[in-house]
């Protein structure tokens, strides 16, 4: 080769590295299975199987009468101010009647003995007048406290999303336990997340915060989707020689569902 053209073959510039692409799953964000935190007899299912939930909708009653009749008896007794009413009239009442007989031992009409006996009156319907209050402020935290266990009759969606399956129906019995079964599975839809396994060759070439995209399989598969990579993982996998990176999408309005295979473009 001549020297001369050798130069110039040199001197042109360098080609850019040709984007590829690798197999992914496109996931939702999480699965939650929704059990009951107490024992007893499932009363309603509120959402079924492929219905779409929002945050903070009631999704399972569990059978709770008691609990709200407790509610309510503590309730009663929260703003119950009968006897706090009476303890504070007798004080009120007490405290005029020694101020009196203050001013009519000042002028000796009254022994002292006498303005000591008031005295004592007051300071025991003090007594009885803050007992009354502080019965008040248990009764208080007495129907919170019922207030609360009636609010776990109910479960609500922790996340916006979907009904993945159900398990259990109106009648069953629902317990807390590990080994018995969820009432319904829920999936988080949006965002969406994408999981691929890249090679160790393409790491350098991948970043948090990095947009890349996403070709799902059809028939979705009219538009590349852009994608935001959350997390890269730092251990390689040394036997495969691969390492994942996780990626989500924004689903707001649910137009892509979760569980389709995808193609990523670096």
């Amino acid at each position: 080769m001549k020297p001369t053209l050798l130069l110039a073959l040199l001197s042109l510039p360098a080609l850019p590295a040709m984007a590829q692409d690798y197999d992914c799953m496109i996931e939702p964000a999480q699965t939650v299975e929704i059990r009951s935190p107490v024992v007893g007899i499932l009363e309603r299912v509120h959402a079924r199987r492929g219905e779409a939930i929002r945050q903070g909708q009631v999704l399972v009653s569990i059978e709770s009468s008691v609990e709200s009749s407790a509610a309510e008896s503590a309730r009663a007794r929260a703003e119950a101010q009968g006897q706090a009413e009476m303890s504070r009239a007798k004080v009120n009442a007490l405290r005029e009647k020694a101020r009196r007989l203050q001013d009519l031992l000042a002028e000796e009409f009254v022994s002292a003995q006498a303005v000591e006996d008031a005295q004592a009156e007051l300071k025991l319907a003090e007594a009885e007048l803050k007992t009354a209050t502080e019965n008040n402020q248990i009764a208080r935290l007495d129907h919170r406290q019922a207030v609360d266990q009636l609010r776990r009759r109910q479960i609500l969606a922790p996340f916006s999303g979907v009904v993945v399956d159900q398990y259990l129906y109106p009648g069953a019995l629902m317990d807390s336990s590990d080994t018995k079964k969820p009432v319904l599975k829920i999936a988080q839809t949006h965002p969406l997340k994408v999981q691929a396994l890249l090679p160790v060759k393409a790491f350098t070439q991948v970043k948090p915060g990095q947009l890349v995209s996403v070709t799902p399989e059809a028939p979705f598969a009219d538009k590349p989707i852009q994608a935001k990579v959350r997390t890269v993982d730092r251990v390689l996998d040394a036997a495969a020689g691969t390492f994942g990176i996780v990626a989500e999408i924004d689903n707001a309005k649910g137009e892509l569902p979760a569980g389709l295979r995808c193609r990523v473009k670096l």
